[in-house]
């Protein structure tokens, strides 16, 4: 291994791809076509950026690191499909225009990078990312419910599509690695006018005092909320939102809207707004091999999005939605009365 390339790895807290079958082998299971403009978020030293040019219209790489900055130009200067900036992804302006993502992150901002892209005003249509399996688990909610998950699944579809063996990278990471997907829904199943009210009731459920269904809805809905959707109140009394399936919450969130009295509707509006000042106010560090700050992971329009959808795709009878359909979802972190349950990125994101 290069002095350049141990001392960014360090540095940067990444583990870059080593064979580039591999690579072609990830990419052979991907959308991304000839006519695809994609993003490399962290480059490295390029081992990705040169199967992208291959196959698809544009390669947009952005390289934190000046000198593998200087290393990505001399090897792609003559390469038109490539395009190498310098610079932090989290600052770097966003295609307008459609657009893919496909990278090997960075673990230590992985909630930073997974924030920014799906909420940007055009967010990618697809994205393919190397995480820590941990992380990708806590994005779809699984193996319990988190507040990131449930705010991300109206609008993306997310998908472990390759687990890694460690000895995929060097250095080899401490923990299990995946490739996920976020696949950008068309449209989504919250419609425009929604968006904020759906984040600050599943905020509010999430972060209330003692978690749970019973701030919300009276005992009848809770009933109502239960039965219509087979939850088990004999052991979850309260509905605690880590229990409750992601793909549920625009459901819960719909029957809501038509039952909520003034009182609680007020009690439950501006409950982001109210998280984000929370967390603005703590001055975490989240470790890897080098101290970063910690970037919380709920931005002010994350899932903001274009697209609308006919209410009367979801409507049924008592006030309370269709069923949706099930598949998988997304995950992160939940709270308490002190602030928080878990609000950090996954253990393998810091010391």
């Amino acid at each position: 291994m290069s002095s350049i390339h141990h001392h960014t790895s360090h540095l940067y807290s990444q583990n870059f791809l080593r064979d580039a079958r591999l690579v072609d082998h990830l990419l052979g299971g991907a959308t991304i076509g000839r006519n695809d403009l994609v993003v490399e978020i962290g480059p490295g030293t390029g081992i990705i950026t040169e199967r992208l040019a291959m196959r698809c219209r544009q390669v947009v790489a952005i390289e934190r690191d000046p000198a593998l900055v200087r290393r990505l130009r001399r090897r792609f200067g003559a390469a038109p499909r490539v395009t190498v900036h310098e610079g932090d992804f989290l600052a770097f302006p966003l295609p307008r225009t459609p657009y893919k993502v496909f990278a090997n992150i960075p673990f230590n901002v992985t909630a930073a990078i997974v924030a920014r892209l799906t909420a940007a005003p055009y967010a990618p249509d697809d994205a393919y990312l190397v995480v820590q399996r941990e992380a990708a688990e806590r994005f779809q909610g699984r193996p319990q419910g988190t507040l990131a998950a449930a705010l991300l699944w109206p609008w993306f579809d997310l998908t472990v599509t390759y687990r890694f063996n460690r000895r995929d990278f060097r250095p080899p990471p401490g923990v299990e690695t995946v490739m996920l997907r976020l696949r950008k829904r068309g449209p989504p199943l919250i419609r425009d006018k929604e968006t904020q009210p759906y984040r600050d009731f599943v905020t509010h459920c999430f972060t209330a005092w003692r978690p749970g269904l019973r701030h919300v809805f009276t005992r009848r809905q809770l009933g109502d909320v239960s039965r219509h959707l087979g939850l088990d109140r004999r052991a979850n009394a309260d509905l605690a939102p880590a229990t409750i399936p992601v793909e549920y919450w625009p459901e819960i969130h719909a029957y809501f809207m038509n039952v909520a009295d003034a009182h609680t509707r007020q009690l439950v509006a501006g409950s982001e707004d109210r998280l984000r000042a929370e967390q603005a106010s703590l001055q975490r560090v989240h470790r890897t091999r080098t101290d970063h700050p910690y970037q919380p992971p709920f931005p002010a329009d994350w899932g903001r999005t274009q697209e609308t959808v006919d209410a009367s795709d979801r409507c049924g009878s008592d006030h309370m939605p269709a069923r949706s359909r099930r598949s998988q979802g997304v995950r992160r972190p939940t709270a308490t009365k002190d602030g928080y349950r878990d609000n950090r990125p996954p253990t393998a994101e810091r010391k």
